[in-house]
C-alpha cells in the first residue's frame, strides 16, 4: 500500500534526523569527557538534546509506528548510551561510594556498621577517596544494591567498569517496555519516551546511578502484575530493597492480588515479605545501625534542590519535623488509598512516584527517572519538560568546583519547578474542564 509505505517512511526519516542529532550531542558530552569541569557546556548540550527529544516525542506521536521503525527506535537509543558508557562518572561521585561498599564487603566488613573514615580501614583509601561522599558515616544504600555492590566489586572493580550493572538494567528496562507495549499502535512513541530521554541516558550511562535497578524492578512488576499477580511481587520487593521508595507500592500490588478476601493476596504479602527478609538476612547483623546511619542522612542531607519540601519547610518556619512528616503522610495516605480502591497498578505507580518526587527532601536530577517508565504510560507534558529542565540543577556544580560551596541557585531552581508546576495544574484544569465540555 503506496499511503502505508509512505508513512513508514516518514517514520523512519523522522526519527534517523531526531537520531542524528541526538548522537551528535552525546558524542560531544564524550568528547568534553571529564562532564564536572565543563559544567556549562554540559547543561547546554543536554538542554539541546532535551528539546531535540521533545520535539522527536511530538514528530513519533503523529507518524504510524512500523516494526523497522520500532528497530530503528530501539538502535538508536543504545546508540545514544554507547559514547557515555565508557566515561568515567564525574557529574555525581555516588558510584565511588558504590565501590567502596562493594570493596568492604569483600573484606569481610558489613557496609552498615563502618564508615570509609574509620581508622581501621586508612589502608584502603585510594585516589577516589577524596571525592567519595559522605565519608564520616556508614551507608544507607539498601540491601539489594549492596548485593550488587559486592558482586560488582568482584567482576568490575574498575572506577568505570562498575557501572555495568546498572547501564545493563537500564537496557533491560528499556527492551522489556518495548516488548510490553509491542502490540500497541503507538509504541514507538510510548518506548521512546523511556529509550531516548537524555536524563535517563546521562544519569545511567554516564553517571551509573544505581537508581537503574529501582527502575527495572518497578518495570518488571509491571510487566508481571497483569497475569502473574503474585509472583509480581518478586521485582517490586526486590526495587524496594534496591532504593526506597518503591516500597509505596507494595500495598499496591499486594492488593491487586485479592488480600485479604483472597488466598493469592496472602500469597503476595508471604512473597513480598520473604523477598524482603531474604535480601535483608546478610547484614542482620548492623540493621540497628542502619536507622541510626538514615536518621543522620535526613538530619543532614535535606532541602537540596527540593520542591513542594523546600515550600512547606519555608511556611512552617524550619520546624524541623513539619515538612518530613507532611511528605510521609501526604505519600503513604495515597499509597494505602489507592490499595484500598485497587487502583490500576501503573497509573497507581504514576500518581505515587509523582507524589514522592514532589514531596521528597531533595530533588537531585537523577531521583527524575524514577517516574520516566511510568511517563510512557501516562506522558504528560509536565513531566516530561520536568525531566528535561533538571539538567539547569547541575549548575550547583559551577561553584562547587570554583569555591567548594555546594549550594543551589534558588532563581535557577524557581526556573526548574515553577514552569513544570503551571503546566502541571494548568493540564489538571484544562482536562477536567474539556470532560465537563464533553459531558454537557
Amino acid at each position: 500500500m503506496p499511503s502505508e509505505k509512505h508513512a513508514n517512511r516518514r517514520q523512519a526519516l523522522w526519527l534517523l534526523g531526531a537520531g542524528v542529532l541526538l548522537e551528535a550531542f552525546y558524542l560531544r558530552m564524550h568528547s568534553l569527557y571529564y562532564l564536572k569541569n565543563h559544567a556549562i557546556a554540559f547543561i547546554e548540550l543536554a538542554l539541546a538534546a532535551g528539546v531535540v527529544y521533545l520535539i522527536a516525542l511530538y514528530g513519533i506521536e503523529r507518524t504510524r509506528s512500523s516494526r523497522a521503525a520500532t528497530i530503528l527506535l530501539i538502535f538508536a537509543a543504545i546508540a545514544f548510551r554507547a559514547p557515555l558508557w565508557p566515561m568515567e562518572p564525574t557529574l555525581s561521585d555516588d558510584l565511588q561510594r558504590y565501590r567502596w561498599d562493594g570493596m568492604v564487603q569483600t573484606l569481610g566488613w558489613n557496609p552498615y556498621a563502618v564508615a570509609p573514615k574509620d581508622p581501621r580501614l586508612i589502608g584502603l583509601w585510594d585516589q577516589h577517596f577524596s571525592v567519595m561522599p559522605a565519608r564520616e558515616m556508614p551507608s544507607i544504600y539498601p540491601p539489594a544494591s549492596q548485593l550488587v555492590f559486592r558482586a560488582t566489586w568482584k567482576l568490575f572493580p574498575g572506577p568505570t567498569a562498575f557501572k555495568v550493572p546498572f547501564a545493563a538494567a537500564d537496557v533491560l528496562a528499556l527492551l522489556l517496555l518495548a516488548w510490553m507495549f509491542r502490540k500497541e499502535p503507538g509504541r514507538n512513541f510510548r518506548v521512546a519516551v523511556y529509550a531516548w530521554n537524555p536524563l535517563v541516558i546521562v544519569e545511567f550511562a554516564g553517571s551509573g546511578h544505581n537508581d537503574a535497578l529501582a527502575v527495572l524492578g518497578v518495570v518488571c512488576g509491571l510487566a508481571l502484575v497483569k497475569n502473574w499477580k503474585v509472583l509480581a511481587n518478586v521485582p517490586i520487593a526486590l526495587a524496594a530493597m534496591a532504593k526506597a521508595f518503591p516500597a509505596l507500592l507494595i500495598p499496591v500490588w499486594i492488593r491487586n492480588a485479592g488480600w485479604p478476601e483472597k488466598r493469592a493476596g496472602w500469597w503476595a504479602a508471604a512473597v513480598a515479605g520473604g523477598t524482603m527478609l531474604a535480601v535483608l538476612a546478610p547484614y542482620a547483623g548492623a540493621l540497628g545501625m542502619f536507622h541510626a546511619n538514615m536518621t543522620y542522612y535526613e538530619a543532614t542531607w535535606k532541602n537540596y534542590h527540593a520542591s513542594l519540601y523546600t515550600v512547606i519547610d519555608w511556611l512552617a518556619g524550619g520546624k524541623a519535623k513539619i515538612a518530613p512528616l507532611v511528605g510521609i503522610g501526604a505519600c503513604w495516605g495515597l499509597s494505602l488509598w489507592l490499595a484500598w480502591r485497587r487502583a490500576e497498578p501503573a497509573r497507581a505507580a504514576y500518581l505515587l512516584i509523582g507524589t514522592i518526587l514532589a514531596f521528597s527532601a531533595n530533588g537531585y536530577s537523577w531521583y527524575f527517572t524514577w517516574i520516566v517508565p511510568m511517563l510512557c504510560f501516562y506522558p504528560n507534558p509536565a513531566w516530561l519538560l520536568l525531566t528535561v529542565l533538571q539538567f539547569l540543577s547541575y549548575n550547583v556544580l559551577i561553584g562547587y568546583g570554583i569555591l567548594g560551596v555546594f549550594k543551589f541557585d534558588p532563581f535557577l531552581q524557581a526556573l526548574v519547578y515553577v514552569p513544570f508546576y503551571v503546566l502541571l495544574i494548568g493540564s489538571f484544569l484544562y482536562g477536567r474542564w474539556k470532560r465537563k465540555t464533553s459531558a454537557a
